[in-house]
């Protein structure tokens, strides 16, 4: 097992600096918009909103996933193909002219691109997490892993911004590209050795699996979960003008406070690991959403650069455990034959929530010169704690039971 979470703990980290959402690309792609192009705080979001539209519609890679077998090699495929194609699609930009449509563009071309290699890592992820009942310690191990880039990208795209060329960043992340197709050719045996023969795998025709994911009840509260727990109106655009124009910090500040906001939820992240084996899921669950609420309300009470990235350790650490346990509950949810599908609408929900979000909070911060951002951080928590009554949904079964424990049919 050991072996299992190895592999999934590479992949991740190269999946995770890789990815066009990631920190490195997405905080170093709104300096240049804002900074080189002028963009103002809409404008920034707006982009956001449109670059993230192959994610709305991430479940559609996720029906693919789950049917197609590109050059006989299953997920492996994917990532050899479509991780030399997002490599391009990088490459591409570091050497285009710097314009708000062609940064546009090529965001596009590239999260499309990516998409294909996400629905495969997560839904091979979710199949091994099922088939082998670890879903929520394979859920620590790659939101962990997940998150060590995130916080790297978040400290060095401050400096990359003021240091390096723009396209400096498109060319290394190519190159982790690159390196992702790469690993497409290793197919160690801990992981697939009859991944795909096994129960949790199967699958039937394009149109009955439609009909049996729709029907599938246990999927909608996860994904409904994620869109609100990821629909968070100050946390992104609103934040990073606030600091900057009403606070007067630096463009670095923002990245590092993202950088100790994703590091604090990795202690509690942790916790998670440890309780998941004893603990049932239904409490998980419950604990952490129940914290979670709150999670915002320190950013009420900063008043420097300084301040905001010390606040930022109490915001990460109440977010770890509803994050971890949203993917646990998404992972024992998948139909089986339809984990890709299952995991990009989940994903789906959370960057169709991100980007609306951030919509949303720019026009809200906008709305008032001086409670701008308070009406920001009032509405996250609201609709933080709509997320409780979800859990309600979810049946029973899937969360009676810790991880390595066999999941009991339906009554």
């Amino acid at each position: 097992m050991n072996r299992t979470f190895l592999y999934f703990g590479g992949l991740t980290l190269f999946i995770s600096l890789a990815t066009p959402v990631g920190y490195l690309v997405d905080i170093q792609m709104s300096y240049m918009l804002k900074n080189q192009l002028h963009a103002t705080a809409t404008q920034v979001s707006i982009f956001r909103l449109i670059t993230a539209v192959p994610m709305y519609v991430a479940f559609l890679f996720g029906l693919l996933r789950d049917h197609w077998n590109p050059l006989g090699m299953r997920d492996r495929g994917f990532f050899l193909i479509f991780g030399l194609v997002t490599a391009a699609a990088y490459l591409g930009m570091a050497f285009a002219p710097i314009t708000y449509e062609g940064l546009l563009i090529g965001m596009l071309l590239t999260m499309v691109s990516f998409r294909f290699v996400g629905a495969a890592f997560e839904g091979l992820m979710a199949l091994i997490g099922q088939e082998e009942l670890v879903s929520g310690r394979l859920s620590v191990v790659w939101q962990i892993v997940t998150y060590i880039p995130y916080i790297a990208g978040a400290l060095a795209s401050g400096y990359i911004s003021s240091h390096l060329a723009p396209r400096s960043t498109f060319v290394i992340v190519a190159i982790v590209a690159a390196g992702l197709a790469l690993i497409g050719l290793w197919k160690p045996r801990a992981v697939f050795s009859h991944a795909y023969d096994k129960p949790q795998a199967r699958a039937t025709t394009f149109t009955a699996d439609v009909a049996r994911l729709v029907r599938h009840r246990a999927i909608y509260a996860p994904v409904l979960m994620m869109f609100l727990w990821s629909f968070a109106p100050g946390a992104n655009t609103p934040l990073q003008f606030y600091l900057t124009n009403t606070l007067h910090a630096s463009d670095a500040v923002y990245s590092y406070y993202n950088a100790v906001f994703v590091a604090s939820f990795i202690p509690t992240m942790v916790l998670y690991g440890y309780l998941c084996k004893r603990v049932p899921l239904e409490k998980l669950l419950w604990w952490g959403a129940a914290i979670a609420v709150p999670q915002m309300i320190p950013l009420l009470f900063i008043h420097s650069g300084d301040l905001a990235i010390a606040m930022a350790v109490p915001i990460g650490l109440l977010g770890g455990v509803i994050t971890v346990g949203i993917y646990d509950l998404s992972m024992r949810s998948c139909p089986s034959g339809l984990q890709g599908t299952m995991m990009m609408l989940v994903e789906g929900a959370l960057f169709a929530a991100s980007r609306g979000g951030d919509v949303l909070g720019s026009k809200i911060y906008g709305s008032s010169p001086t409670n701008g951002f308070l009406y920001c951080v009032i509405a996250t928590t609201i609709v933080y704690a709509l997320i409780l009554p979800l859990i309600l949904l979810v049946p029973k079964q899937l969360m009676a039971t810790t991880d390595g424990e066999a999941i009991p049919a339906p009554a």
